[in-house]
């Protein structure tokens, strides 16, 4: 174990100053991607997809009561959006925009940092690249005999080393951001659905009030 993390630590130094920012890029991504993975796995589990269906069927029924006590059961945000549905009065065609951007920044949360970390981490890796063929370079053309190689080769490994940490950071956040991104769009249609349901059971509710009226 302490070799192997001996030999973690000297292909690290070997990359130079490029690494420490990639580092910090790839405890961020990890970081990120637990968070988000624990708030869609308990969003979406089976039991709570069986939840937000009875919601569902109980607005497009008009079963308000019913509807508004299942939503103060649900402590997530389809809780929250059914909670307001069955108290506002009247419910028109644009809440699906209102309550879709209302609850972005909780479903679309950190979303554009991993974004941020796919596109920087491979130009990072491409920056140690450049630098380290850049150093064997200033060996090669230094117009005195190079002896020892083992300059040029550090340069050469600083070269390799960031590239391929770039890369490793860079799809290390590429598939949780690609899950991530599929989960807000099943959360935005959810959300459709819900205020869509609440939208038919106002027809079919024993009254509801619209515009301070009530409807027989």
């Amino acid at each position: 174990m302490s070799d192997a993390l001996e030999q973690m630590i000297s292909i690290f130094n070997r990359g130079g100053w490029v690494m420490w920012p990639l580092l910090v890029l790839s405890v961020v991504s990890v970081a990120i991607s637990l968070e988000r993975a624990a708030f869609w796995l308990r969003l979406h589990n089976r039991g709570h997809r069986a939840r937000m269906q009875r919601l569902t069927e109980l607005l497009r029924s008009g079963q308000i009561q019913s509807a508004k006590t299942e939503a103060s059961r649900d402590r997530t945000l389809y809780g929250a959006v059914g909670s307001e549905l069955v108290d506002r009065q009247w419910v028109a065609d644009a809440a699906t925009v209102e309550f879709t951007e209302r609850f972005r920044p909780d479903f679309d949360r950190f979303n554009a940092v991993l974004a941020a970390v796919v596109t920087a981490a491979p130009l990072l890796g491409i920056l140690g690249t450049v630098l380290g063929i850049i150093r064997s370079f200033d060996l090669l053309g230094s117009g005195e005999a190079v002896g020892d190689i083992s300059g040029v080769a550090a340069g050469i490994a600083e070269a390799l080393v960031t590239t391929a940490f770039g890369l490793i950071v860079a799809l290390i956040s590429l598939f949780p951001w690609m899950v991530f991104r599929a989960q807000a769009d099943r959360c935005i249609g959810q959300i459709e659905r819900l205020v869509a349901a609440s939208i038919t059971g106002q027809a079919n509710a024993p009254a509801r009030t619209t515009a301070g009226k009530v409807e027989a």
